[in-house]
């Protein structure tokens, strides 16, 4: 007798852990976490703390859940779901030293799960250790060869490195496995397009286009390909798809106007230099710059020069802008003084830059004076 009545007792006190586990569930599936972690404490199983642990990430209380579920993988050091959501909360909070060791003791435990690799990638990248995040990327492709996240952070980390060759080679084996994903077709355009492969670019932004990815900066990549590889119409229409998005940047209408100048549009691309300037509060130098360099294709060089003095005005710290002033004022002044004198304020002005552009400048203008120094002294005689 006494033995039936503690069989009857079992069968009704794990009846009643049943139903509390039901309640449990049914609580934390419907998202009411604060319940559900009453009713799994009521129960008193290892699954529960982990629900618990669950259910305070679910309401944003981060440092219960990682008190808890730290609690957890103490009593139960083998329950390796327990230790991969604690690491990855830890990765949440920026808890990196933490996280990491969390994941190289899962990573020791277990060799081949891809997503202890890649998460303790992801941790080495944010504590700026690139060289051991690059080999934990390639341990998790190792042990699955589809891993996109991680395909896609070696290729994203080659394309930023300009190593094309170790670039393409992870974009080409992800888009075997993904070959629509738009985010590797876009990294597939970036690789030539930083190579200066304009023509070879082109294919994959406009599939990535037609991917739905329609976002600004796409536009603006695809029109400049078209625009080096002298398709100056499709460029256009490139730029005014950028203007659709946004009608208030500047920089894009000084873009379409370059389009226009390129293609000899002189009339269409004065239009968009003056919408560009009217735009831009104050007004730059670039915008006096391009009708400098429009009107001195028009051969109006007095204008020219008028427009690239207000460009130096406006920004004097561009060695490029008095140089312009300067081949002006020596094409169109018998003078030889006076040409002289705008040489010699160049390097007074900017002979001390370094950058390659001004030594260029400075070697060009050096020899000039060197010229017209010549040119005068032989006059004198």
């Amino acid at each position: 007798m006494r033995k039936l009545v503690l069989i009857l007792f079992f069968i009704s006190y794990c009846q009643t852990k049943a139903q509390t586990t039901a309640i449990a569930d049914s609580l934390y599936a419907t998202g009411n976490y604060a319940k559900a972690i009453n009713k799994y404490a009521e129960e008193g199983s290892v699954k529960g703390a982990l629900q618990i642990a669950r259910a305070y990430n679910a309401i944003g209380n981060s440092e219960k859940a990682i008190t808890q579920y730290r609690s957890v993988v103490e009593k139960n050091p083998d329950f390796q779901i327990a230790s991969f959501e604690l690491g990855k909360l830890l990765v949440k909070t920026k808890d990196y030293d933490a996280a990491r060791k969390r994941f190289a003791k899962l990573v020791s435990e277990t060799k081949d799960n891809p997503e202890y690799y890649f998460y303790l990638g992801e941790i080495y990248a944010e504590i700026d250790q690139p060289a051991s995040s690059i080999i934990a990327y390639k341990n998790a492709i190792k042990n699955d060869s589809t891993h996109l996240r991680s395909l896609f952070k070696l290729a994203k980390y080659f394309v930023i490195k300009n190593d094309k060759n170790q670039a393409l080679h992870y974009i080409e084996k992800g888009l075997n496995f993904y070959p629509d994903d738009v985010s590797l077709i876009n990294l597939k355009a970036l690789t030539h397009f930083n190579d200066n492969a304009y023509e070879e670019a082109i294919p994959f932004f406009e599939r990535v286009l037609a991917l739905g990815e329609t976002k600004e900066y796409v536009y603006d990549k695809l029109a400049y390909c078209y625009y080096k590889n002298w398709e100056f119409e499709k460029a256009r229409a490139n730029y005014k798809k950028m203007l659709e998005i946004d009608d208030g940047n500047s920089d894009t209408y000084f873009k379409l106007a370059e389009a226009y100048r390129k293609d000899k549009v002189l009339d269409s691309a004065e239009i968009y230099i003056n919408e560009a300037m009217n735009i831009q509060k104050p007004v730059f130098a670039q915008g006096y710059s391009s009708l400098g360099s429009m009107a001195r294709e028009r051969e109006d060089f007095k204008t020219a020069l008028d427009f690239y003095k207000r460009a130096h005005a406006e920004d004097p710290s561009d060695p490029h802008l008095y140089h312009n002033i300067c081949t002006l004022v020596d094409r169109n002044y018998k003078d030889l003084n006076l040409k002289l004198e705008y040489y010699e304020k160049y390097l007074e002005k900017y002979g001390k830059l370094r950058d390659r552009q001004a030594l260029y400048y400075t070697t060009m203008v050096s020899k000039r004076i060197s010229q017209l120094k010549e040119e005068i002294h032989l006059n004198a005689e």
